[in-house]
Formats: structure tokens, sequence, C-alpha cells
């Protein structure tokens, strides 16, 4: 089976995921949980040597996330 995206939830999105979110497909350093102290939000952070850049968003929300085959 080839590599494919699925929707899932922000909350379900661990550091190391491959995501698109808001139209940018990045790698997941680090998911800040309760974002800014509001326990609804959530921060997935990108932390490349090119870019970094923070998306924050619901926890309820959905981003898509890379599933690896087997």
């Amino acid at each position: 089976m080839s590599d494919g995206w699925e929707t899932v939830g922000m909350a379900d999105v661990a550091v190391g995921d491959r995501v698109r979110y808001r139209g940018f497909e990045f790698t997941v350093a680090r998911v800040d949980e309760k974002f800014l102290g509001r326990e609804e939000m959530v921060c997935l952070i990108e932390d490349e040597p090119e870019r970094w850049r923070a998306y924050p968003g619901p926890v309820t929300g959905e981003v898509e996330r890379l599933a690896s085959g087997t």
C-alpha cells in the first residue's frame, strides 16, 4: 500500500507527524497543548532549518496527516 493522507483531529497529531494544514505541509516538531492557556486551543510547531512557524487552531479542528502504508 502506498502512502496517503488521512483526516485526523488536531488532538491526535504527534511530534514527527507529517501534516497539511492551512495550505502548508510540514513535519510537526512540537505540539503545544492549552495554547495561550486556553484548553480549547492547540498549536502545531514546525521547526526546520529554513523555516520556523506556529500553527494554532482549535483542539477539535482537523488536519491531514500522512499515513504510512505497509
